[in-house]
């Protein structure tokens, strides 16, 4: 969730009811963002991005009290051990087959399985929640399976359960909350953003010179960096003063401090809404539309 993932979000979504999620980053991010969660008696978890993790991060979560952590990204192997010993559970997010069955193999507590339709980085060549989710409950036996993917409200909460997932995991929807540290730039994006408008890209990783392994895309809004490179990706690459440019936007308030990662159900998303409020609400969403189809 770009860093808008933070403890207040986590604490909030987990005191509803949720199973709220801490986005864990580095040590300093981690002294700011634990507070709300060490006294916090429902249980929350945490999530890293697995080609990402700085020494220690994963034991100071599981230390703090995380009952699950969320592997996203990468070979997650070197991290398990630790979650298990801790008694916590081990959450492993694939974006093809191929690490669905790394997954199983690892021998995963929960599995999710996130389709393309999801807001941020995703398989380059993935496949659609609809068709994903299936294939990965078939594959996982009898391990829990949650849905990712293009599900901000009750109805795809109650489509993806029909699927015969065993929850869902919503991003973009959380994002805007009052409780989520994105920047206001971003929330106001968020509210007027259209899934139409959305794309998946690598190009604002490489203009912003993040690390992100080349094998995994990202969905976001437009953007005008998008727009300048789209289909001159090897100029790009070749451009030194590309990122140059891609920062001083970014200091100058042109744009906003990172790329608007948004799935395709953004255009679910008219207001802002409390944390808590947005759990029940997605609850009782989810209650009248299963409902109406026994």
């Amino acid at each position: 969730m770009g860093g808008s993932a933070g403890g207040a979000l986590a604490a909030a979504v987990s005191t509803a009811g949720g199973l709220g999620m801490l986005g864990a980053g580095d040590h300093a991010w981690l002294d700011r963002e634990l507070g709300p969660l060490r006294a916090l008696r429902a249980p929350w978890a945490a999530g890293f991005l697995t080609w990402a993790i700085t020494p220690g991060v994963v034991e100071r979560v599981v230390e703090a009290g995380a009952r699950a952590v969320m592997f996203s990204f990468g070979d997650p192997a070197p991290h398990t051990g630790v979650v298990r010993d801790a008694g916590a559970l081990v959450v492993l997010q694939v974006t093809d087959l191929d690490e669905a069955r790394r997954a199983v193999d690892l021998g995963a507590d929960v599995i999710v399985a996130q389709g393309t339709e999801a807001g941020g980085h995703g398989a380059r060549r993935g496949r659609s929640t609809l068709t994903f989710v299936p294939l990965v409950i078939d594959l996982a036996g009898t391990t829990p399976v949650l849905a990712a993917g293009g599900i901000a409200d009750g109805r795809g909460i109650a489509a993806a359960l029909a699927l015969g997932a065993d929850g869902v995991l919503l991003g973009t929807r959380f994002q805007a909350t009052p409780e989520a540290l994105a920047d206001p730039m971003i929330t106001t994006a968020l509210l007027a953003g259209r899934g139409a408008e959305t794309e998946r890209s690598t190009i604002l990783d490489v203009v912003r010179g993040s690390s992100w392994p080349s094998r995994y895309a990202a969905r976001t809004l437009p953007h005008p960096h998008l727009d300048r490179w789209r289909g001159r990706e090897t100029e790009l690459a070749a451009d030194p003063l590309a990122q140059r440019d891609y920062h001083a936007d970014v200091a100058a308030g042109v744009i906003p401090p990172l790329p608007v990662w948004a799935g395709e159900a953004v255009d679910l998303i008219t207001e802002l809404t409390p944390a808590a409020d947005l759990v029940e609400i997605l609850a009782t969403q989810a209650t009248r539309a299963l409902a109406r189809v026994r």
